[in-house]
């Protein structure tokens, strides 16, 4: 696996997310309130909407255009909502987010 060093977890708001710029595309990494970390392709499945400006709780994120709820972990939508946005892989050590690309 290809580890890319994101920067520290506190780089990270939060309940909230940082914007990582790759050849792919913008990747969303979430910080959770129990500082769980999560990256998502930053588009909503639906209309592609900015997960990266949604709110975030517990493992998911509301995205901010239509409210969709998506599960940061698998990047399924919830409830009646149907779709999926990309994840990847991240891991946390000694306070550094790294991001699998």
């Amino acid at each position: 696996m290809n580890w890319t060093e994101i920067g520290a977890l506190t780089d990270i708001p939060s309940k909230g997310s940082r914007i990582v710029k790759t050849p792919e595309g913008d990747v969303a990494l979430f910080r959770t309130a129990t500082d769980d970390i999560f990256a998502l392709f930053d588009q909503c499945p639906h209309k592609q909407g900015p997960l990266s400006q949604g709110i975030v709780h517990d493992n998911r994120v509301t995205c901010p255009l239509h409210n969709w709820v998506i599960d940061m972990a698998s990047g399924q939508a919830t409830g009646p909502d149907e779709g999926c946005t990309r994840t990847f892989e991240t891991k946390v050590e000694n306070g550094i987010v790294y991001l699998a690309l």
